[in-house]
């Protein structure tokens, strides 16, 4: 049967009305029903404040319930506890981490840099050796050292991030000597400032070993210096407080960094021996260069004498003495002021032997058996010491009579004992920082 269209949006509208009245019913007045994953608990309200269960009297509760709320407290549980963990294993780290010390160094005379790029190996920059300011960086056992040198290294301007410091000065002569005190006094105003708590001094000594004047910057002496490394043998040395340190070769002229080579070691050198240097009046350099002369060695030797002693080499001169180390099978060392002399160094930089003569020199350097040069021959120095140079025709026959497989391993040995030397001096210098500095740390 068919439905008139009047009566069937009437039964619409019937339908619609009764829904939404149904709607509204359940809205404001039907009680809302319970589920599992959502319920309302309703608990009479405690005069308290708290809420009535069961005629007990407890907390309020949320109306809410939620159903993974243990998981969520125990996970965060777990977590923490494995934050914790973290943590105590950062800890046991670093707690077992070998502690590092700063160390910095000022150098304020060229002895300096034999200490950094010979002895430590330190890089330097910029590599430009006339530059006004160089610095560098390098970790040596538990010290973290820097370095600071050049002209414009000056008073109140050198970045002092540390508490520990390495000075090294000059102390030749009278007017190296003021300008040393001056840098001392420096320092001392800043360990009364509280802003250095360590200080050692690396010192260039006179040749004659006249240093009383630093004697009062020595802490043992009331002053604020802990340790002194001094070049040439000072009775001084107690390698307590006091320790002897290598004069090394001369940075001042621009002597460098020699790496030894294959052809270094395995070279035919044309010559027996060299000896190129300054001849004083009435010294024993004269009797050498009479020795050789006399006995026509002079022509198996590169010899190159000169009346007067000058400061500084030239690029030809320190070219050509460099060729004569590296082209000899000995280099004659005779004594200066100081038995001690940077020849000696720079022979053994090229493997060529050095001929030292062993006596001891007018002043009031340490006597004894092992002086001159205690600090070398403790170290098992393998040169060819000699008393006098009248000897040395009797050295060169010898010479010519050993075999080139004799020479090279010769050269080898010698090249390896100086590399030794310098490692030895590296930590020797770095305990002994460590042990002083940081002993009670």
């Amino acid at each position: 049967m068919k439905i008139p269209k009047r009566k069937l949006f009437l039964l619409i509208i019937f339908a619609y009305v009764a829904f939404s009245l149904y709607a509204a019913y359940n809205v404001f007045f039907s009680t809302k029903a319970i589920s599992r994953v959502h319920r309302v608990v309703k608990k009479e309200t405690a005069p308290s404040g708290g809420v009535r269960d069961g005629g007990a009297v407890a907390p309020f509760v949320g109306d809410e319930w939620n159903p993974w709320e243990n998981e969520q407290v125990d996970y965060n549980s777990a977590l923490n506890k494995k934050r914790e963990a973290f943590k105590q294993y950062i800890g046991r780290i670093d707690k077992n981490k070998p502690k590092r010390y700063k160390v910095q160094i000022w150098g304020k005379a060229a002895i300096g840099l034999y200490l950094w790029e010979h002895i430590l190996e330190g890089p330097l920059n910029p590599t430009d050796k006339v530059a006004q300011w160089r610095e560098g960086e390098l970790q040596c056992g538990k010290v973290d050292f820097s370095f600071y040198t050049g002209p414009a290294v000056v008073q109140g301007h050198v970045p002092l991030e540390m508490n520990s410091l390495v000075l090294v000065l000059n102390g030749r002569e009278q007017q190296k000597v003021t300008y040393s005190t001056r840098w001392l006094e420096h320092v001392k105003a800043l360990v009364q400032s509280h802003t250095v708590s360590h200080v050692a001094v690396v010192l260039l000594g006179n040749e004659r070993c006249n240093n009383d004047w630093i004697g009062p910057y020595l802490k043992r002496n009331g002053g604020f210096v802990d340790l002194l490394f001094l070049v040439y043998d000072s009775p001084w040395v107690n390698d307590k407080d006091v320790f002897q340190w290598p004069l090394g070769v001369a940075t001042y002229r621009q002597f460098p960094m020699i790496r030894p080579n294959a052809q270094m070691i395995t070279s035919n050198r044309p010559y027996l021996c060299n000896f190129l240097g300054t001849v004083y009046k009435n010294s024993s350099r004269e009797v050498l260069m009479q020795v050789l002369k006399q006995s026509g060695l002079d022509k198996e030797c590169i010899t190159t004498a000169r009346e007067k002693w000058l400061p500084q080499e030239t690029t030809d001169s320190l070219r050509h003495y460099q060729t004569a180390l590296a082209q000899s099978e000995l280099t004659l060392c005779p004594v200066g002021v100081n038995t001690e002399c940077y020849r000696i160094y720079e022979a053994c930089s090229y493997g060529s032997v050095p001929v030292v003569e062993d006596v001891q020199t007018p002043g009031t350097c340490a006597a004894g058996p092992s002086a001159p040069l205690r600090l070398l021959k403790a170290a098992g120095a393998p040169f060819i010491f000699i008393n006098d140079w009248k000897e040395l025709p009797a050295i060169l026959e010898r010479e010519r009579s050993m075999s080139q497989e004799q020479r090279v391993d010769r050269r080898r040995r010698l090249l390896e004992w100086y590399a030794s030397f310098r490692q030895q001096m590296k930590e020797r210098f770095t305990e002994v920082i460590e042990e002083t500095f940081f002993k009670t740390v």
